[in-house]
């Protein structure tokens, strides 16, 4: 078997395997949700910190645990959530300028300190978000809807690149994207919208699906791209191999991390408001 079938037939038997673990644990709710995405918040930090670190430090594995309390917080106390991470983020802060003070090393204390705030934030931010999507009413359908806006793009943007790319969208980050591919993701992402809407969540409004499947179109490939440029800076191929066949955890969320805060402030803010 050739190397590129044998990629092949792990990415199937990976995605046959663990996508609907995925999604009973994001239809359960709760502590089911909150350990799932606390798991994969902490891989994601880990890959950042193993790609900008390379060793990490007693600082870089205690900020790693920290995230991944942080989707818990949020089913644990839903109303005390904000000052919690609040007050989180300040102890990375506080903790990490301490550590390399005391330990070194004294050059690049200051680089270090920013690494592990940035991982803590990159690591936790959007998928935090996403368990407080899921705390709120009919929040099973508005993580699907930040999912299905993520896929949907994603899914139309590789086949439009495909049959239709010619024009390069950014090859000093990301070679294989193209303007088309970029165009077509947004016919995918708002497509999704609508069919969740028609067949799944009828609460939904056309409001809705073209609103965060536009944004989404546009998030999402950011995500993308500043993952691609985090691994062309420090010259890695994939953020890690925690996946078979779909190399690291920030390789396979890099774009929903953008899109779940979206969703969750259009929901929280500013939809009460159309």
């Amino acid at each position: 078997m050739t190397e590129k079938n044998r990629n092949l037939l792990l990415r199937v038997v990976s995605a046959v395997v663990l996508l609907p673990v995925v999604l009973f644990l994001l239809a359960k709710g709760e502590y089911y949700t909150a350990v799932l995405l606390g798991f994969a918040a902490a891989a994601c930090a880990y890959e950042y910190l193993a790609i900008t670190l390379k060793e990490l430090s007693p600082i870089a594995w205690g900020t790693v645990a920290l995230v991944a309390l942080m989707p818990v917080v949020v089913a644990w106390r839903p109303n005390d959530a904000t000052a919690l991470i609040s007050g989180a983020t300040g102890l990375v802060l506080f903790s990490a300028w301490v550590y390399h003070l005391l330990n070194g090393p004294l050059q690049d204390g200051v680089q270090r300190t920013a690494h592990l705030l940035t991982a803590f934030i990159y690591g936790h931010g959007g998928l935090t978000a996403l368990m407080a999507i899921r705390q709120m009413p009919e929040g099973i359908w508005w993580v699907v809807a930040a999912l299905v806006i993520t896929w949907g793009n994603d899914t139309a943007a590789y086949f439009f690149g495909r049959f239709l790319g010619k024009h390069k969208l950014y090859p000093e980050v990301s070679p294989s994207k193209s303007w088309e591919g970029f165009f077509g993701g947004f016919v995918g992402a708002i497509g999704f919208m609508f069919i969740e809407r028609q067949f799944f969540a009828t609460f939904l409004t056309v409001t809705d699906c073209i609103f965060l499947g536009l944004c989404g179109s546009l998030l999402g490939p950011a995500g993308d791209l500043c993952e691609s440029m985090l691994k062309r800076a420090y010259g890695v191929k994939d953020s890690g191999n925690i996946i078979p066949g779909h190399g690291g955890m920030l390789d396979r969320v890099d774009a929903l991390i953008f899109n779940a805060p979206m969703v969750l402030l259009y929901v929280q803010f500013l939809r009460p408001n159309l």
